[in-house]
């Protein structure tokens, strides 16, 4: 239920935006700023109506608490077995401090939130938000003890009893994977079967810390966890190895000392479960600022370095959070992390992907996160999750034409689309850029984006639009078109906004029937013209059409449902249409 500033907000479709029935922000009144709140939870003022006395609750005594001036909502505490014991708030003083309403509010108002709270943006930390407007716990209600000594031993050899798999799998998801271990005098090697075969490097996540491992496979739409207190110490530095045509993955653990194991470990929360990844919650580890370089005169390129006890690749079209402490409260921002450029040259020495991450960011000198990260100094931390996104690798399978759109910062999501694009799908004859900006001092990476166009040349005969050098023929796959809105008199490219006269220009295929796929990404006014522009019939049928929202300016969920709607009308099937996050 609590939210961020308007800049700071998730995009479109992402998991933490999208409520049932669409979503959208309402004004608030002045002095009701998520600055305004923090001034009020630190003001000493008495926001739970207990005097500071902390009650346990039961389910009878917080459905009486429904009314707006005294609301009562528990998060994590009823609806599910999968979470411990719910804390229970007083959101009434909040009311007016949240961006999505009161109405959105009331709607969990005397029940458990939880899956509303899900719904819209699981990624805030709520203990930190309402911490001032905390009532209690709910109360425990009274369980039958069993002896879990033996179950745990089956547990810790990936041998889960059918009677206690994860409730929420769903009966068309995955199969349930399994694990074993095996040693040697001085490694530890745990392997992890998930019965598929379209797993990867970026498929994987490992944490571990003192003797805390954490493994979270993502299943597709699945995530499974393998959460082991482990029986020894061992080394930061560890090797992961995927064996892809068996869905096989080998994570390689340096004992500290060279002795011999009896057993793994013991278990800790939700080990080997298998959850859909939009019920699991979001973990974070540390990372350190490395490098900060400007890009524009607004925009900065942030290298975050991984902990050496960390394995974590973002998959294409996916996006992260960064999480601050601001004035005593964790604020968090959705990002999607990039390649450190667009080829080598323009980064020497390239460090390795798997133990940095890049982020271009855009600094809003009155915003409230952007300033606070762009003071961090090298050396400094900065709390990075676990990705989220629906984006998947396969929309590119047999790809023949790929169309970009972007403004301003939402080429972020393009960088690593151009690199994977360029370099790994076979079947591609064109991809075009138009890439819409105010001012010439605004585009981002311009010089690379000039420098890949022209050396992108590809063999190929029998095309209209080759030309012949050294006795071989090549097309140019790659056009980048920069619009400006305010340009100079000296500014002899293309000016104004997204609109038909442009794009029935830029939307040409090759072939009458190649496979197309559309990406758009921008603030809220840019994308809906898009939208409205592409679905009016500047492209025919028969292509996926991704909707990437800026996650500095998102549009809301009721305005994604009316593009889905309105693309269903035109002949869109489901599976045409992806979303996901700039």
């Amino acid at each position: 239920m609590l939210n961020v500033p308007s800049q700071s907000f998730p995009a479109p479709r992402s998991q933490q935006r999208v409520a049932a029935g669409g979503r959208s922000k309402v004004p608030l009144k002045q002095g009701r700023s998520l600055m305004d709140w923090i001034r009020l939870t630190k003001s000493g003022k008495d926001l739970t109506g207990l005097k500071g006395r902390l009650i346990e609750v039961t389910e009878e005594e917080l459905k009486k608490h429904n009314k707006k001036d005294d609301c009562w909502v528990c998060i994590r505490g009823i609806i599910s077995a999968r979470f411990d014991i719910g804390f229970v708030y007083n959101v009434s003083p909040y009311m007016e401090y949240h961006p999505g309403g009161e109405d959105e509010l009331m709607r969990a108002a005397g029940s458990d939130g939880t899956e509303l709270f899900d719904q819209v943006h699981r990624w805030v930390n709520y203990e930190s938000m309402l911490k001032e407007c905390l009532v209690g716990r709910m109360a425990v209600k009274p369980t039958v003890l069993k002896d879990y000594r033996e179950e745990e031993k089956k547990v810790l050899n990936g041998m889960l009893p059918k009677s206690q798999v994860t409730e929420t799998l769903a009966k068309e998801g995955p199969s349930y994977p399994s694990y074993d271990w095996f040693q040697t005098d001085s490694l530890v090697t745990i392997a992890i079967y998930t019965k598929q075969k379209d797993i990867n490097l970026d498929s994987i996540i490992v944490d571990h810390q003192d003797d805390s491992f954490r493994a979270e496979t993502i299943i597709k739409d699945h995530l499974y966890l393998i959460h082991i207190g482990l029986s020894h110490e061992v080394q930061e530095d560890f090797s992961v190895r995927v064996i892809e045509s068996v869905g096989k993955i080998e994570i390689v653990l340096k004992k500290k000392e060279n002795t011999s194991w009896n057993f793994l470990g013991h278990p800790l929360e939700n080990h080997h479960s298998l959850i859909p990844r939009k019920d699991t919650g979001l973990y974070y580890r540390k990372c350190q600022l490395i490098s900060k370089e400007d890009v524009t005169h607004d925009t900065r390129l942030f290298c975050l370095m991984l902990p050496p006890s960390t394995h974590l690749q973002v998959p294409i079209g996916q996006h992260v959070y960064l999480r601050l402490p601001i004035t005593g409260t964790e604020i968090v921002k959705p990002y999607t992390p990039i390649s450190g450029s667009l080829f080598s040259e323009f980064k020497e020495p390239v460090l390795p992907n798997n133990k940095y991450i890049y982020f271009l960011i855009k600094i809003y000198p009155t915003g409230l996160f952007t300033p606070e990260l762009d003071r961090l100094q090298i050396g400094d931390f900065v709390s990075v999750s676990s990705p989220e996104g629906n984006f998947k690798i396969s929309a590119f399978q047999e790809l023949e034409d790929l169309f970009l759109l972007a403004a301003g910062t939402g080429f972020t999501p393009m960088v690593k689309i151009l690199n994977y694009a360029l370099t790994d799908i076979p079947t591609l004859r064109k991809v075009k850029l138009m890439f819409f900006n105010k001012t010439e001092d605004d585009i981002i990476w311009r010089s690379q984006l000039e420098k890949l166009a022209f050396k992108d040349k590809r063999q190929v005969l029998n095309n209209e639009n080759t030309w012949t050098q050294g006795g071989e023929h090549y097309t140019l796959r790659l056009d980048v078109e920069f619009v400006l809105s305010a340009p100079t008199s000296e500014w002899n490219g293309k000016q104004g906004h997204i609109s038909p006269a442009l794009l029935s220009e830029f939307f040409k295929r090759n072939l009458d029937k190649s496979k197309v796929l559309v990406c758009i990404c921008g603030p809220v006014p840019f994308t809906e013209q898009g939208i409205r522009l592409e679905c009016s019939g500047t492209i025919s049928a028969h292509r996926n059409l991704h909707l990437l929202g800026s996650s500095n300016s998102p549009a809301s969920a009721s305005q994604i449902t009316g593009t889905y709607r309105l693309l269903h009308d035109l002949n869109f099937s489901k599976n045409e249409i992806h979303s996901f996050t700039a």
